[in-house]
């Protein structure tokens, strides 16, 4: 039988690597047969699984309020995204042994509501990295979450930065990694078998930029639209060769199948939500190694011509990290994972309280 797209990247001729932008056990199980050898949970992903599984999860809101009289509506929706991301770890653990803690991780998601709150998130991503071996914790790519990751780094946790959409996001978030590892060296620790990773979020670029395209009136090329986030990702590789960050990056938030095929070749983390899984198993395109191949620089220039934000994105001095706070994406993602919290609380509310 012949393999399918996703097993020839992952059966060893690439580098590349799978992970699944998922912690639903079905979905997992799937990506993991195809190859995969990581997943993510956060609150969107939590909220979704809870809905996949609601009759398991809404009882086990219920058994956890009688088990804690005084917990919030917030503590007790959190403790179940804890249990969803220790059974998706469980699913992951032996590719974690097999690959030295470099793969087989699970990705958690620090409290968004903590985003203006370093040490909060720090404390956080601590507690999360105790949950299971396999842990990594996701920390923003904002002015507060470097100074967390940094923190968080140094006190031996894994992280994969998220919230980060571009190329100076994506170089300070890996300088940023490196001195909490420097930091963690000369503790005299071992920081071999941590397993950082920095996400490049390449569809949510895309989604700004048509944004800024429909607000400003642009006319340019739909098409060119599309490879906004996999030219900054290919940046952002460039500079990692260069440099030799410790961390790989990770693309995620797909919105086209260039932001899988673009990237194969590359030693990167692709981690596909599980839809886009299945589209690019039933398209069948063979995997080719094409990391190293330039994106047109035409489209480069002409979204550069357009887009003030892509030239931002796209350059590595592009923006301080204080203006990635108020870059456009970072707030539609944040308000994304805030209102997650919020429905989050509501379905633990309506256990609590059921409507009359």
């Amino acid at each position: 039988m012949t393999a399918t797209p996703l097993e020839q990247m992952t059966a060893g001729d690439f580098p590349t690597v799978l992970w699944n932008d998922s912690a639903d056990p079905r979905e997992l199980g799937q990506s993991i047969a195809w190859g995969a050898v990581g997943a993510t949970c956060n609150p969107v992903i939590a909220v979704q699984c809870i809905k996949n599984d609601l009759p398991r999860w809404t009882a086990r809101m219920s058994e956890i309020a009688q088990e804690r009289p005084e917990a919030s509506e917030s503590e007790i929706g959190w403790q179940v995204v804890e249990e969803i991301s220790k059974e998706a770890a469980a699913q992951l653990k032996p590719a974690f042994d097999k690959h030295g803690g470099r793969n087989g991780r699970l990705s958690m998601q620090t409290d968004p509501r903590n985003h203006r709150n370093a040490k909060a998130l720090a404390d956080q991503a601590k507690y999360f990295s105790t949950l299971a071996p396999n842990i990594i914790v996701k920390i923003p790519a904002t002015a507060t979450g470097l100074t967390a990751i940094e923190d968080a780094v140094s006190r031996g946790v894994s992280i994969n930065v998220t919230v980060s959409f571009t190329v100076p996001q994506a170089v300070a978030a890996a300088e940023a990694i490196e001195r909490g590892m420097a930091k963690r060296e000369a503790a005299g620790h071992d920081v071999s078998n941590m397993g950082h990773v920095v996400t490049i979020m390449v569809g949510r670029l895309d989604d700004w930029l048509k944004d800024c395209a429909k607000t400003e009136g642009s006319d340019i090329d739909p098409e060119y639209l599309e490879w906004a986030g996999v030219a900054a990702f290919k940046r952002a590789y460039s500079i990692w060769q260069e440099r030799g960050y410790r961390s790989r990056l990770l693309s995620a938030a797909f919105r086209n199948t260039k932001q899988w095929s673009e990237f194969v070749g590359g030693d990167v983390v692709i981690s596909p939500p599980f839809a886009w899984q299945e589209k690019i198993q039933a398209a069948g395109a063979a995997p080719e190694n094409r990391m190293d191949v330039p994106v047109d620089p035409a489209i480069v220039e002409a979204l550069s011509a357009a887009f003030p934000d892509f030239r931002r994105a796209y350059d590595p001095d592009g923006m301080s990290p204080e203006e990635f706070d108020t870059f456009g994406a970072t707030r539609k993602t944040l308000r994304q994972f805030l209102g997650a919290d919020e429905e989050l609380d509501q379905m633990v509310r309506d256990v609590l309280v059921p409507a009359p």
